[in-house]
């Protein structure tokens, strides 16, 4: 069989890697050349300096002969690089997204040449078995005691959350009722919450306040004593690490009301959900396994490449509301004859592999080795908040309960914050998030690199007083 050119040739098969080989080291070089060209976290600049080196480089993007594989490949990725905000720069520090292990990044990469569509297992034969093992082992680190957990693969969080939504809705409820489910959640919930209930066709959920950044249970026993009597169901969230500053809800004692007051109880544990690998730190998500449906995201705080989320389950009986049936990808003759059925493992229908990543990252570092890097991450935020406290001209929000840590230069008011963020962004030497909580404006560092050594936290705080007005 002709070899194909380069820029036709296929990933797959025995030729595959032989026509990769090459093209992944231009890629290396381009990834290379584009980190040494931006030299930190952020291009400076800004969106419209940003913008025009883009047009530059890389229009026309259609044209009516091709540049070639090579060039094409060198271009785009080499301007995708010196453009990128790199979240393994210590400096990178305003959100939820961390820097992938390279280890999990190439294994990306083979799932990606692969192509497995997780639709049908004649698509995805050892894929499909690799995520349900995979998935069951994560699912056991929520629910240890339970004969048979699982969990299905996710694009992430909010995908996650509405999936447990919907199982609350589709879940068994006794007969005569007739009202709809009622989500009640925390104002430090999470967004999908809410625009899964819009999504849904839900009613608007009832939001508590969470002045201290927690759920207050005896607000939430008032809530849903109120509810008792109706005739819907009620799901109660709790948050296991809020975008805004990491904090846990007490999760037993809301447990407790659940069970208590006869509602489903959800746990989207997206942010806070790795510490069960810890030793050290798992028992502050005591209560976790009491939900009826746990979130987790491992493309936060687990090092992965995004999208790495799953929805985690006591029982494989809570997923049957997700059942489906399409003769050409799942006939019941063939289900029958022992062919997986893999449609009720999500409402998507094409799917990447993206269990391969997170499998060889467990199978690698085990969870020793990945309670380690949560160890050490939590750590460096709390060296961080250490600096802050002891640094005259700074003030610390709270103790960080995960990686997140809030601080502000005392005297500086909102318009004042917001202009020293967005300068550090411009300039290119920094990216810090924003939250806002009943005492105003804080920055904040949500810091994700396992890596990040005290002198790196010392110089962010450096960059940010050159930037305080006097």
């Amino acid at each position: 069989m002709p070899v194909a050119p380069a820029g036709t040739a296929l990933a797959g098969g025995t030729d595959g890697p032989r026509a990769l080989r090459p093209l992944l080291d231009i890629v290396l070089d381009a990834l290379t050349t584009g980190a040494q060209d931006r030299s930190g976290p952020l291009p400076p600049g800004g969106p419209d300096a940003v913008a025009r080196t883009v047009r530059d480089a890389c229009l026309p993007l259609l044209p009516e002969q091709g540049a070639g594989p090579h060039a094409a490949l060198r271009t785009l990725v080499h301007t995708l690089a010196a453009g990128a905000a790199d979240p393994a720069d210590p400096h990178c520090a305003a959100h939820l997204h961390c820097p992938p292990l390279a280890l999990a990044t190439a294994a990306d990469l083979a799932a990606g040449a692969l192509n497995p569509s997780m639709d049908s297992w004649d698509q995805a034969p050892a894929a499909s078995e690799l995520e349900v093992l995979t998935a069951r082992a994560l699912a056991g680190l929520v629910y240890p005691a339970a004969t048979a957990p699982d969990a299905l693969v996710t694009t992430g969080g909010t995908e996650s959350n509405q999936l447990a939504v919907l199982l609350a809705r589709e879940a068994p409820r006794p007969p005569h009722t007739a009202d709809p489910l009622r989500i009640v959640c925390g104002a430090n919930a999470h967004h999908s919450i809410h625009r899964a209930a819009w999504l849904l066709g839900l009613p608007e959920p009832l939001t508590l306040p969470t002045p201290d950044g927690t759920l207050d249970p005896a607000t939430v026993h008032t809530c849903l004593a109120e509810l008792t009597g109706r005739t819907g169901p009620v799901l109660l969230t709790a948050t296991a690490g809020t975008t805004d500053a990491g904090a846990i809800d007490p999760l037993p004692a809301l447990a407790d009301l659940a069970e208590q007051h006869g509602a489903r109880f959800h746990v989207d544990a997206s942010y806070g959900g790795p510490l069960l690998f810890s030793d050290t730190h798992r028992s502050v998500l005591t209560g976790l396994t009491r939900a009826h449906t746990v979130t987790l995201d491992l493309h936060k705080l687990g090092w992965q490449p995004v999208a790495a989320g799953l929805l985690a389950v006591p029982a494989p009986a809570t997923l049957t509301p997700l059942a489906h049936q399409a003769d050409y990808l799942n006939a019941d003759d063939d289900t029958e004859a022992g062919l997986p059925d893999l449609l009720g493992r999500s409402l998507r229908t094409t799917r990447r592999p993206d269990i391969l990543k997170i499998a060889v990252t467990l199978k690698a570092l085990g969870r020793q080795g990945l309670g380690d890097l949560v160890d050490r991450t939590l750590a460096a935020a709390r060296t961080l908040a250490d600096l802050v406290d002891a640094h005259p001209g700074y003030e610390l929000h709270s103790r960080p309960t995960l990686t997140t840590v809030l601080f502000r230069p005392i005297g500086a008011d909102d318009t004042a914050l917001a202009a020293i963020r967005r300068s550090l962004l411009f300039e290119g030497h920094a990216v810090l998030g924003r939250a806002t909580t009943p005492t105003g404006l804080w920055l904040k560092a949500t810091l994700l690199n396992p890596h990040t050594q005290p002198g790196d936290l010392t110089h962010l705080l450096k960059l940010v007083e050159g930037h305080t007005p006097r």
